[in-house]
């Protein structure tokens, strides 16, 4: 585990290291525009995008899906696909024009001086390659010999912190843990010491401790090699946390840019105000409504002329509508600044309109006397079974946990992967057995139901997923989704149907158009609402969430956690929220549970734990959280090993 002055030790890493002359530069991308061919039409999604990278530095790139962050990744690294390529602008690393580099001359620097660290590390592993194999191939590709690779593969294990190198580098992919993984990935690609690493989204979905852990590598890595470093992320914390320098990108274009000090002390852009507003804070009180970035990011096909941010900025003018601001530097900043803080904005001098403070609206609960929906009394779950082929024990997960959730009210379940929270939320709702204790749900006991009385457990407790993109079948549209539950469990006569599908829709604030839509045609935020209506749809009185908001941008994530809010206040709900964002739970949770091991070891009101954590585990977890006061206050012993 990383120990408590991970998150304090990485932003004064990152400071350490001095930024060198322009003359230096590792990267230097100017006025690069990508168009892309959707069928018979053909569009920018990324117009005019300038900026650079030198040695030792890292550059945080921030802003919503779809703000062209991962297109411009690609662009550097030549590898677009087919149907988007550059049409204008230059890319130079080192001097050296990659647009005008034969393809084998690309290839020879890509895995080579340039790497790149992928957000899902299953998704770019060989499932069927150990991996010192992977490691050994790219090594060989680039011309070292097999005694060499075979010897340097172990090295690079080493370097970025699994243990026991010698023998987990004959490990598969799967046998690796999300973190491990995302390690692994790490290693792949600083294995021939790049000198430029772009890393997009490396830390989505971790947990905090192992989240640490991972920009302390990168960091660590950057000063030990020398190299540039671009960190692609929807996380402001860690942006305020580890960069040197900030570019927030919108519609497929630069909106402000600039050193991290100076752009997030005095954000001149509506849109970068409005991200930082969005943020959940561990420092902020508890319990306060989230503030949220009104409307949709623009759609790539119809992207609106002047100004991209213009039909969500409350500061929007007549000329933002017709005219895109250029990118210029904000002429209050002293002339002779080294590094200029450049603001795209047509009312760049008016942005202290709008504050910084979020939200003070705060979540009320409706039950004040506290009548439990959930009740967990020593609940055991384990994996496996004694058979006549294999004599070993279950290997038990969840080992004697007591928990109780009310009407109302939200209890936050967080601990590190592998702790047995995912595995304890599939046992309350019916997915996975009890190997002993109690599950009382809505005062019927449902620990040992068979698959009629889980049939009826449906009725009163209901899962939202991780995932939206997966947990929605892709086949069906949003009403056949919605309509299954009502068929399937009788709940609404035919005749009611359509009136139920639009309260539902409505319930989660989409519009009717959607239920005629195929969920790969919504935004992630989109479909975690569809998610959330399905799950409605029994009218349960207990919603388990598992990691509802991970996957989502920032303005997303707080909508979510609002909308997830006013459901159980407006419906008397009773949640259980699992999440590895501790300023997620310190938001919307009344009480929180610690998880290590299968077990609870630390209970208490979200006030009280986040204010007075007591057990050393729960410290350690606040103090690995990005932009937490207690890394700041940890002392150097502080933290579990």
């Amino acid at each position: 585990m990383t120990n408590g002055d991970d998150m304090q030790d990485l932003h004064a890493s990152s400071r350490a290291a001095a930024i060198p002359p322009p003359a230096e530069l590792v990267l230097d991308v100017r006025h690069l525009s990508v168009a892309l061919t959707l069928g018979d039409e053909t569009v920018n999604v990324i117009e005019d995008v300038s900026f650079s990278v030198a040695r030792g530095e890292i550059l945080g790139v921030v802003g919503e899906s779809g703000s062209g962050k991962s297109i411009t990744a690609l662009s550097v690294m030549q590898m677009l696909p087919k149907a988007a390529k550059v049409i204008e602008g230059s890319i130079e690393y080192r001097g050296r024009d990659l647009l005008g580099l034969q393809e084998s001359a690309v290839q020879k620097l890509r895995g080579g001086e340039i790497g790149m660290v992928f957000q899902d590390p299953m998704a770019f592993l060989n499932p069927l390659m150990t991996v010192g194999q992977q490691l050994r191939e790219v090594l060989r590709l680039h011309g070292a010999s097999k005694k060499d690779a075979a010897v340097r593969a172990v090295e690079l294990l080493q370097l970025v912190g699994v243990r026991d190198a010698e023998n987990r580098v004959d490990a598969f992919p799967h046998e690796f843990s999300g973190g491990m993984r995302q390690r692994v990935i790490i290693a792949l690609a600083v294995a021939n010491n790049p000198t430029l690493l772009i890393a997009d989204e490396p830390t989505t979905a971790l947990d905090v401790t192992v989240q640490a852990g991972v920009l302390q590598l990168l960091t660590r890595l950057r000063d030990q090699l020398g190299m540039g470093l671009v960190l692609i992320t929807h996380d402001i914390q860690i942006v305020r946390e580890v960069c040197d320098s900030v570019m927030v990108m919108y519609g497929g274009r630069v909106l402000e840019r600039g050193p991290v000090e100076e752009v997030f002390a005095n954000p001149r852009q509506p849109y970068t105000r409005e991200l930082m507003r969005s943020t959940p804070r561990l420092d902020a009180a508890r319990l306060r409504r989230l503030s949220t970035i009104p409307g949709q990011p623009p759609d790539v096909l119809r992207r609106p002329g002047g100004c991209p941010f213009h039909p969500r900025c409350p500061l929007a003018v007549d000329r933002c509508r017709t005219e895109m601001p250029p990118l210029a530097r904000w002429q209050e900043q002293k002339q002779e600044q080294e590094r200029p803080h450049d603001v795209a904005c047509w009312r760049a001098a008016d942005a202290d309109a709008i504050t910084l403070e979020p939200d003070t609206t705060p979540f009320q609960a409706v039950d004040a006397e506290r009548t439990p929906i959930l009740q967990i009394v020593d609940a055991r779950v384990a994996y496996g079974r004694k058979s006549l082929w294999s004599r070993s024990e279950p290997n038990e997960v969840v080992k004697g946990v007591s928990l109780t959730a009310y009407r109302g009210r939200t209890l936050g379940l967080v601990g590190e992967s592998g702790c047995g929270k995912s595995t304890l939320a599939r046992t309350i709702v019916g997915l996975q057995p009890l190997a002993g204790g109690t599950i009382t749900i809505a005062d019927k006991e449902w620990g040992s139901a068979r698959s009629t009385g889980r049939r009826e457990l449906r009725r009163v407790a209901q899962m939202v997923f991780q995932d939206p993109y997966s947990s929605l079948n892709p086949r069906h549209t949003i009403r056949d989704i919605l309509t299954e539950p009502l068929v399937v469990h009788d709940i609404v006569p035919r005749v009611r149907r359509d009136a139920r599908l639009q309260e539902l829709i409505s319930l989660v604030g989409l519009p009717k158009s959607v239920l005629d839509r195929y969920s790969y045609q919504l935004s992630g935020g989109q479909r975690q609402r569809v998610g959330i209506a399905r799950a409605l749809a029994m009218e349960p009185q207990l919603i388990v969430a598992d990691e509802p908001v991970s996957a989502l941008d920032v303005s997303v994530q707080a909508q979510i956690v609002n909308l997830l809010a006013d459901l159980r206040d407006e419906l008397g709900l009773a949640l259980v929220v699992i999440a590895h964002d501790l300023s997620v739970v310190r938001h919307l949770c009344d009480e929180v549970a610690v998880m290590q091991g299968g077990r609870i070891v630390e209970l208490a009101d979200s006030e009280t734990l986040f204010t007075q954590p007591q057990h050393p585990y729960t410290r350690s977890l606040l103090e690995a959280a990005p932009g937490s006061p207690w890394a700041a206050a940890a002392a150097p012993e502080e933290g579990v090993a």
